[in-house]
């Protein structure tokens, strides 16, 4: 979950760059291998896998097991980083400028936004502005984009270490309900991961060795409900 610098404050994350790797590699916009299906995925830590490994984030794990399924070959791009906002999301994009033939295009945002503190009105205009840009990485295709919710780490040992971890979870929610509202309203499949994420002091397993960010295991899950409607994306 790419608080703040997913959190300047907190020394164990490292600031990761722009992150692009694939199946069959995909630099930029163009594929150096001709795949089945390609894959854009839009975030922050919580998309990149603060720590864990490349292969356990939850976009490799879902392109992974797409290829698998359907027997095919399918590459994937990722832009999140650290810390990010929807400002620094929106910026991202302006500069790497994706192409518009993505078969799946998957966005999760807004944790730094509540982690930093930012008015709640940047999320409000900013998040159905990248909404749009993703249905249009898709090329137009709403079938073929997913909103992710936004984990809750009050669930974790960084989470329970904070003043207020009952007030974490409440502006949680308070963000997941936006972006389902909006979600629906454009026509778009918003999967809820929440829930797997709030019994990570339950199951400490589900939560990374920084004790904060989710696990592999706990991006498998992630990768289980979001199985489906992706497969129906690329399919």
């Amino acid at each position: 979950m790419k608080l703040i610098h997913f959190f300047t404050l907190f020394p164990i994350l490292a600031l990761f760059g722009f992150l692009s790797c694939s199946n069959t590699e995909e630099n930029g916009n163009t594929q150096t291998t001709e795949t089945d299906f390609t894959y854009l995925a839009l975030g922050d830590s919580y998309t990149i896998g603060e720590s864990v490994s490349a292969t356990e984030n939850f976009p490799f794990q879902l392109q992974d097991s797409l290829a698998e399924n359907l027997s095919e070959t399918g590459a994937y791009k990722i832009i999140a980083q650290t810390g990010w906002t929807t400002t620094n999301l929106l910026n991202a994009i302006e500069t790497q400028n994706p192409a518009s033939d993505y078969d799946l295009v998957t966005l999760l945002i807004g944790v730094n936004n509540q982690f930093q503190g930012k008015p709640f009105s940047v999320y409000e205009k900013e998040f159905p502005q990248l909404l749009d840009m993703a249905i249009g990485f898709a090329n137009g295709d709403k079938n073929s984009v997913i909103v992710v919710s936004i984990p809750d780490y009050a669930f974790t040992p960084f989470g329970q270490n904070s003043r207020n971890p009952e007030q974490i979870s409440a502006e949680i929610d308070q963000y997941n309900a936006f972006a389902r509202q909006t979600a629906h309203r454009k026509e778009i499949s918003f999967i809820n991961i929440t829930d797997i994420t709030r019994r990570g002091l339950d199951d400490p397993s589900l939560v990374a060795n920084d004790g904060l960010h989710p696990s592999g295991k706990a991006y498998k899950l992630f990768v289980e409900r979001l199985f489906d409607t992706a497969k129906q994306a690329v399919d």
